[in-house]
């Protein structure tokens, strides 16, 4: 932080500045550089409250009446002077009018300061500015026109650079991105391509899914086990892609096999039982007949 900015701060707080009043000393600085824009607008919108109005203009007027070193104070008090008649309320132009005669003795402003350069040249060419402004009406009027479309076209363009931002944000990662491009026509089309028409088809890609899985696994995991018909079964999805028609064509057929893999276990544990069952009915009756004859 500077010197005069701290030194303006220490004013602020001693004075009791208000808040509109603290951003018309702000703007009108003596630091060697103009007024910010987006400080002239927060003013400019300040000056359609009536309080507030009254604080932004008896502080304008104070610095367009100070000395000539402070040359600065004047030249920025008129360049927002300028700025409010383009695009604050019409208020500042009545008050304006009506203390015209403060205006009009800036013509005059002499400074020339310690390098022998005349600085008042610059407060008046900007008091001319103000007055022609202020005597024509019309212009005037053209003037905050221009100023508000402006004004709306730059609150449209930052909206939109704002939502696309927030659209790109969406569109990378997001699962509305990821349901677009599953539901495609070109995807759906190619996974009808991939589903077996017949068993014999069916049978085929099946042999070829386990072929390609196990080959995958032991490039994976040598040490794996390599006998098991289901090794490596996981890694099919990811050897091909989630989204390849083939990863999804295969991989349904080894979950349908793997589906059907417990019914079988199931029916073979029956067979055993009913084998075990029709040999002990088969040993009862030898035993008899061995009786019998006895």
């Amino acid at each position: 932080m500077t010197t005069s900015a701290l030194r303006r701060q220490v004013k602020n707080i001693v004075h009791n500045y208000s808040e509109a009043e603290v951003k018309v000393r702000e703007a009108t600085s003596n630091d060697p550089w103009g007024p910010p824009s987006s400080l002239m607008s927060e003013i400019a919108d300040l000056t359609f409250n009536t309080v507030a109005f009254a604080e932004v203009m008896g502080m304008l007027w104070r610095r367009l009446n100070d000395s000539g070193k402070n040359w600065r104070h004047v030249y920025k008090a008129l360049t927002l002077l300028d700025y409010l008649l383009k695009t604050g309320s019409e208020r500042v132009a009545h008050q304006c009018r009506e203390n015209l005669y403060t205006i009009q003795t800036l013509k005059d402003f002499q400074y020339i300061d310690r390098d022998g350069k005349d600085q008042g040249v610059n407060v008046r060419e900007k008091v001319k500015q103000v007055m022609a402004l202020l005597k024509d009406e019309e212009r005037l009027r053209q003037e905050r026109t221009h100023a508000l479309k402006t004004k709306e076209r730059m609150a449209l363009e930052g909206a939109g650079i704002g939502s696309g931002q927030l659209g790109l944000g969406r569109s990378r990662g997001s699962p509305s991105s990821y349901n677009s491009s599953s539901s495609s026509p070109r995807y759906t089309s190619d996974l009808e391509q991939a589903r077996p028409q017949t068993s014999g088809e069916e049978e085929l890609q099946l042999q070829l899914a386990l072929a390609m899985s196990r080959e995958e696994a032991e490039k994976v995991r040598p040490w794996g086990s390599r006998g098991s018909p289901t090794a490596g079964l996981g890694e099919v999805r990811s050897w091909r892609g989630d989204d390849s028609p083939v990863a999804n064509g295969t991989g349904a057929m080894v979950r349908r096999w793997q589906d059907k893999e417990p019914e079988r276990e199931e029916k073979k544990e029956e067979d055993e039982k009913l084998k075990t069952s029709q040999v002990g009915r088969g040993c009862s009756a030898w035993a008899d007949r061995a009786c019998d004859m006895n």
